[in-house]
């Protein structure tokens, strides 16, 4: 009898130890997770359409905080620019400094100096097809500024409505506070890619940041302690159902 109870406590004492380690494991992954997070990112609401379909409105997203100098081409970025309004605006970077940008090609493509973009968020214009720009237009980017469009082409308040500012619509790389990485509701967002065609610019474009791996560790830390802590009062319910049936062997 008194082997068997100190199997039993054997038992009772490992699954305590391994509970409190997944809370131990669980508190560290959660709060690591949490404070990369916080440290990194930005959360934002996007307010206005004109970037669907890559951002519908109303998404929830994590922008992660970066300097100006860090925008490639093919970045969806938050910018605030006083001529713009002075608020926060979501467009996507389709030029930088030096760039000649153009609307539209005989296919009806954006070209960054004279290399036609495939742009595959774009959706199908009146006359079946997409359209990158319903208007024409050229520009040279200043030095250290970047050229905006939204996805919403028909919609979208960007660089084109400004082709006539003394900047012919871009703005400084230092009015950038943010670049959106993932997208975080809808559940089905997940990161916002980076179209292949701005990677075979010089320059390439720029990787996603620690988003996913952080919502990871927040996800896996939540679940460990969740289990950890309810590793007690299960077992204490299991003892109370078996207690009966070991009074019974007992007699």
């Amino acid at each position: 009898m008194s082997g068997t109870t100190k199997k039993r406590d054997g038992r009772g004492r490992l699954g305590s130890t391994l509970s409190g380690l997944a809370v131990a494991v669980g508190c560290v992954l959660f709060l690591g997770g949490f404070a990369g997070g916080a440290l990194l990112y930005q959360p934002y609401t996007v307010p206005t359409g004109s970037m669907a379909p890559t951002l519908a409105i109303g998404s929830k997203v994590l922008a992660q905080r970066i300097d100006g100098d860090e925008v490639r081409r093919g970045d969806v970025v938050v910018f605030e620019d006083p001529l713009w309004g002075n608020s926060p605006m979501v467009k996507r970077v389709v030029a930088i400094g030096g760039d000649t940008v153009a609307c539209c090609g005989d296919d009806g493509r954006l070209t960054v100096n004279g290399t036609p973009i495939e742009e595959p968020y774009l959706q199908p214009g009146p006359g079946g097809g997409p359209r990158a720009s319903g208007e024409d237009f050229t520009a040279t980017v200043p030095a250290d500024s970047l050229f905006l469009l939204g996805d919403d082409r028909t919609s979208s308040l960007d660089s084109r409505t400004h082709l006539e500012d003394a900047a012919h619509g871009s703005v400084p790389r230092s009015t950038v506070v943010a670049r959106v990485d993932t997208i975080v509701w809808p559940l089905s967002g997940g990161t916002v890619e980076r179209p292949a065609a701005f990677a075979a610019l010089p320059g390439g474009t720029s990787t996603p940041g620690p988003a996913l791996p952080l919502m990871t560790a927040i996800a896996a830390g939540t679940v460990l302690i969740l289990a950890g802590a309810a590793h007690g009062p299960l077992t204490t319910r299991l003892n109370r159902r078996a207690e009966p049936a070991r009074e019974k062997a007992k007699a």
